[in-house]
């Protein structure tokens, strides 16, 4: 238990266990018996798939309540930025009114969903021949290397800007895995790595945070060649939604 960190504080209990032999001074076990032998095989047992899968449940389910009501926190401040400056939102007008009711879970991949009930009229194709179109080359969706399969500890929020909107997802990808990166609508947050397990020490510091890395991938979604244009969008969307009126 020495080894399981600050968790091992939370472990208390008896055992009993009469049958061992004891040594002389009555201060401890013989060590060298095959009772004693017998008993730490089937404690190891014990501590191992018992207690210690139980408390690293009740730790992760303590961790993600914290981590959860940080997110939430963080995306409403990021919504309300967002609805003051549509300029910079890439998703288009935000609805000022009812801007909390967008919060919520929600599954990690975002659906494209097809038309919205209203016939489109397109102009002609200057490129059809004869009724028929040129053979086109498939483009192929570039997929990130990096997402892989949320572990069953993962939190997620979606929040819908608009007619769309963006999916959060707080997850385990490693200690040597970018901090944030993102895919279509869907931002990935690390939660292994240093600097995100150092800022969630407090709630302060925690939405900070969160809140500065989803504005640096929202920033990173509009179309710009200029690597100072998506930090000046950043620097205004962090600013008004950390800095109360």
């Amino acid at each position: 238990m020495e080894t399981w960190g600050k968790t091992m504080a939370r472990i208390r209990g008896e055992i009993n266990a009469d049958f061992l032999p004891v040594t002389s001074d009555r201060t401890g076990f013989v060590r060298d018996s095959e009772e004693y032998r017998a008993f730490l095989k089937v404690m190891e047992k014990v501590m191992v798939a018992d207690v210690k899968t139980v408390l690293h449940r009740l730790t992760v389910r303590k961790e993600g309540r914290k981590v959860s009501k940080a997110l939430n926190e963080a995306l409403r401040r990021v919504y309300r930025a967002l609805a003051r400056n549509p300029d910079l939102s890439p998703f288009g007008a935000i609805p000022i009114a009812g801007d909390e009711e967008g919060i919520g879970g929600g599954g990690v991949v975002t659906e494209k969903r097809e038309g919205n009930g209203k016939e489109e009229v397109k102009p002609p194709n200057p490129d059809i021949r004869n009724g028929v179109l040129p053979p086109q080359k498939k483009s192929r969706k570039r997929r990130n290397p990096l997402v892989k399969k949320i572990t069953p500890n993962a939190i997620v929020k979606k929040v819908k800007f608009g007619q769309t909107g963006i999916t959060c997802c707080v997850d385990s990808f490693g200690e040597n895995a970018p901090e944030v990166f993102s895919e279509d609508t869907t931002i990935y947050i690390n939660k292994d790595h240093p600097l995100y397990r150092k800022e969630s020490k407090k709630i302060e510091t925690h939405v900070l945070n969160l809140a500065r890395l989803i504005t640096q991938e929202i920033a990173l979604m509009h179309t710009t060649r200029n690597p100072r244009q998506a930090f000046q969008r950043q620097s205004k969307l962090l600013k008004d939604a950390l800095i109360d009126d």
